[in-house]
């Protein structure tokens, strides 16, 4: 897997704690690029830390059920800053490219305004094996032009075409609009086929709704 500049292979590329960016809604996936507007003084001390140490942030979903005790979702996404820019009015624009998933373990003291935690990384989200062939491309891409219909939406369809079915199952994953739990299921999901199978079924429950309140269970 490679991020920016680095390339991160094994275990031992990955950092055992991690300053995490909790924000609902947002989904980085390895390989993709999440744009962040970053204003907040304690996250602004977290990316100047992170941008003197190892350029890495852990973005995660608060706990988005009653149901579910925990505070934060169990599984979020490294990421790496690969982009950066002040604003002048004390904000960043930022970009991360997705590394890998990771699992909470443990919370770590650190003394800063922002929260740490010790993580257990998905390590197969960075071998290169590609699992791209399992995907039913087709009904990735019926699903994806009936949504953009039914609300009157346009892509572009040149790029789509070119797109690899990795790249467009991510990439159609983290731009949905779609609620948190949704988000999360696509996450989680063990496997590329399994991500683009959950998205279609979500994609499909949407269109036969109003695509307001789709809400997994």
């Amino acid at each position: 897997m490679q991020a920016g500049n680095a390339r991160y292979l094994k275990a031992e590329d990955i950092p055992e704690t991690i300053p995490i960016f909790p924000l609902s809604g947002a989904l980085l996936l390895p390989s993709g690029q999440l744009p962040l507007n970053v204003f907040e003084p304690r996250y602004l001390m977290m990316f100047d830390d992170a941008l003197a140490h190892q350029r890495i942030i852990g973005m995660v979903q608060p706990s988005y059920s009653e149901q579910v005790h925990a505070e934060l979702c169990p599984v979020g996404c490294l990421g790496r800053i690969t982009s950066i820019a002040e604003t002048g009015d004390g904000r960043y624009v930022t970009s991360l490219t997705g590394i890998c998933r990771y699992r909470l373990v443990e919370e770590i003291q650190s003394g800063k305004p922002y929260r740490s935690f010790r993580i257990a990384p998905f390590l197969t989200d960075l071998t290169a094996d590609d699992d791209d062939e399992a995907i039913d491309r087709q009904a990735l891409l019926a699903a994806f032009r009936a949504y953009l219909d039914a609300n009157n939406l346009e892509a572009d369809w040149d790029s789509v075409e070119r797109a690899s079915n990795r790249t467009l199952v991510n990439s159609v994953s983290m731009m949905s609009p779609f609620g948190p739990a949704e988000k999360q299921a696509l996450l989680e999901a063990p496997d590329l086929k399994t991500r683009a199978e959950t998205l279609i079924a979500i994609t499909e429950f949407a269109i036969a709704g109003d695509g307001s309140d789709t809400v997994l269970q």
